[in-house]
């Protein structure tokens, strides 16, 4: 900065001399040489300076004039005495030794102004650390502490995680209040959970209430196809963070850089292991990084290295987990001061009707329903715009404009009310929320199930109940059509109720014939954490046709089990198809009449006493389907009916 100052102000003066000689400079006027002559030779002139062929002169009236001598004249100066002219000789001028010097170099520092110029282009000094040349620059992006306004106060649902890191903050604050009793900080902190719950926005909380500088990078930005290149930047970038010390590094899907040594493609010097090398040893290494915290996000703390969740790197780690009703209440009330919202709008309600939602979901909710409120003209957004917003996330778009033909519609409607039937009748099963025929995102039709309090596990009977809902579709269908007229609907349920059945056996433990004991692989042992879709290669043909007989007999016994239900209950399954038909979409309400042999009420808009009172089943909600091949969580479940 300096350097560029005294530059301009040396261009300056010189610009400045200049201009102030062309001002103070009196024009001439040029005549040739044998005017000159003729006036000198009639005594028009007066003054001459003469400085090599220049000649500058005054006439009698004092018009200043210059001419050039065509060559060397003998007799000029003797007819400049005789007519009695003042002549004044001039040595002529000649330049100094360091103008002479910057003349001739100047073409050469052109060169090297240019070649500089592009050097550090290429290197990123003029783009901002992105040039082809800035292969070990670390692309951290630095947040000062007056850039960062995210606070505790804007991070809900996760009390227990924020309850983690505030001393982290403390610490930030007054570490001394920590040394003196010997207490060290944790180096590392991990923050675990599912995606969206709100990992990084409690990391820039953590920043924002310790007002201290705040890197962010993400753990892609380290790896890049020359190997070495991930490794510069780590140290780069532990370099920076102690210049700035005490700071945060923030380290979002550390996955991508932290996974297990050993089980990626290229060996041991592939350019992942050398960065992952190096984040260890800028962790807990020789060199004492005092005042720097390292916070890093994950989905998936399975496939990292366990040298990097030591004591000493990642000392503690941080469940960041889906929020409980109390916290999604507290989520909601977070994004609602954003949007104004009727009086008729209840977090709680909305909160009880949500399960299995994470943070990310709810602001996408309260987005939504802003949105269907703006397409409506509407100054507030009411509680009818949040239940639309939710059908919407859950279910899809309504796909208004698809022409489905009577014969269609009767079949997907009779579908749907055999998934309801069923699973109003089985045990442990999730209370029906609501019954649609209208087409949404790839369905035909949808049959929701909401679960009346959040749950974290699920019974052997509850998981048997679940399969008979599935298989209540693909019965209704049978019962109505004939087997002949069977439709490619119950696709996905046979594909979920398949899955379910074999976890059940293999991996849940529930199986009386093989016992408490695992038949699967384990995720981790693939590469990229899936479970690869083969075949167990540690069992034998014994076993593997033992797994096989007991899946099979379980989902006969659901099958049974469910077409029973439905022969009993053939007259509500009429009346429910009536009601589809009529109404296209039935809620719980409806559905009880129809339960209880009532003809169905006549659909109502929704209000808050008729959802806030009574049972959660009456909520309206439901979740994303929850994947057979994981332990069913707290969402509530969805069976829908393929084109």
């Amino acid at each position: 900065m300096a350097k560029n100052l005294i530059l301009w102000l040396i261009i300056a003066a010189v610009l400045l001399a200049v201009f102030n000689k062309l001002e103070t400079s009196t024009p001439s006027q040029e005549v040739n040489y044998s005017q000159f002559i003729q006036h000198v030779q009639v005594g028009e002139v007066k003054k001459v300076t003469i400085s090599g062929s220049l000649i500058e002169g005054v006439f009698d009236n004092g018009t200043r004039f210059e001419t050039v001598s065509p060559g060397y004249d003998a007799s000029l100066m003797d007819e400049l005495l005789r007519n009695k002219v003042e002549v004044q000789g001039k040595k002529a001028e000649q330049q100094s030794i360091w103008t002479q010097l910057l003349v001739a170099s100047f073409p050469i520092l052109v060169i090297i102004a240019v070649f500089m110029f592009f050097m550090r282009q290429m290197q990123g000094g003029g783009g901002g650390g992105r040039g082809p040349m800035a292969f070990g620059k670390s692309k951290a992006k630095l947040l000062g502490e007056d850039q960062i306004k995210t606070t505790f106060a804007d991070v809900a649902g996760c009390d227990e995680a924020k309850e983690d890191v505030k001393e982290l903050v403390e610490f930030l604050r007054d570490p001394a209040k920590y040394q003196r009793l010997g207490g060290k900080i944790p180096r590392g902190v991990l923050m675990v959970g599912q995606p969206g719950t709100g990992k990084t926005l409690l990391a820039k909380a953590i920043a924002g209430e310790a007002k201290v500088p705040f890197f962010s990078i993400s753990g892609s930005d380290f790896v890049e196809m020359f190997v070495g290149v991930g490794a510069s930047r780590v140290r780069d970038m532990f370099d920076q963070a102690k210049k700035q010390a005490p700071c945060i590094i923030f380290i979002d899907e550390i996955d991508a850089v932290g996974r297990s040594r050993g089980i990626g493609i290229g060996g041991g010097n592939d350019e992942r292991e050398q960065t992952l090398n190096q984040l260890l040893v800028e962790m807990d290494g020789f060199e004492v990084n005092d005042g720097i915290i390292v916070i890093a996000a994950t989905n998936r703390p399975d496939v990292l290295d366990p040298a990097l969740l030591r004591p000493g790197r990642f000392d503690r780690q941080v469940v960041v987990g889906l929020p409980d009703i109390r916290g999604r209440e507290q989520i909601l009330k977070v994004h609602m001061r954003k949007v104004p919202v009727s009086d008729d709008v209840d977090a709680k309600v909305i909160a009880r009707g949500t399960p299995g939602f994470s943070g990310a979901d709810l602001a996408n909710l309260v987005n939504e329903a802003a949105l269907f409120a703006a397409r409506a003209n509407r100054s507030t957004v009411s509680m009818e715009e949040f239940e639309k917003a939710k059908d919407k996330i859950m279910m899809g778009a309504e796909r208004k404009t698809m022409v489905m033909s009577d014969k269609e519609k009767t079949n997907t409607a009779y579908h749907e009310a055999g998934h309801a039937i069923v699973g109003r009748c089985v045990p442990e099963h999730d209370p029906v929320y609501k019954v649609s025929i209208i087409p949404r995102g790839r369905a035909l039709g949808v049959t929701m199930f909401l679960p009346e309090e959040d749950r974290h596990s699920i019974s052997k009977l509850g998981i048997e109940s679940a399969i008979c809902s599935l298989y209540g579709g693909r019965i209704a269908e049978e019962m109505t059509l004939g087997k002949d007229g069977v439709t490619t609907g119950a696709s996905n349920d046979i594909e979920r109720a398949t899955a379910y059945a074999r976890n059940y056996v293999t991996k849940w433990g529930l199986s009386e014939k093989l016992g408490a004991q695992l038949y699967s692989e384990r995720e981790e042992q693939s590469y990229l954490g899936s479970s690869g879709g083969g075949n167990a290669s540690h069992l034998s043909e014994e076993t593997a046709r033992m797994i096989d007989q007991e899946v099979t007999l379980l989902l006969e016994n659901c099958y049974a089990k469910a077409k029973k239900i439905l022969e009993d209950n053939r007259d509500k399954l009429e009346v429910m198809k009536d009601a589809l038909m009529e109404y296209e979409t039935i809620d719980a309400k409806q559905i009880d009449d129809i339960m209880d042999g009532r003809k169905p009420r006549a659909p109502q808009s929704w209000s808050s006493d008729d959802n806030g009172k009574g049972d959660a089943g009456n909520a309206p909600q439901a979740k994303v389907d929850v994947a057979a091949d994981q332990t069913p969580d707290t969402g509530a479940n969805n069976t829908v009916s393929e084109p």
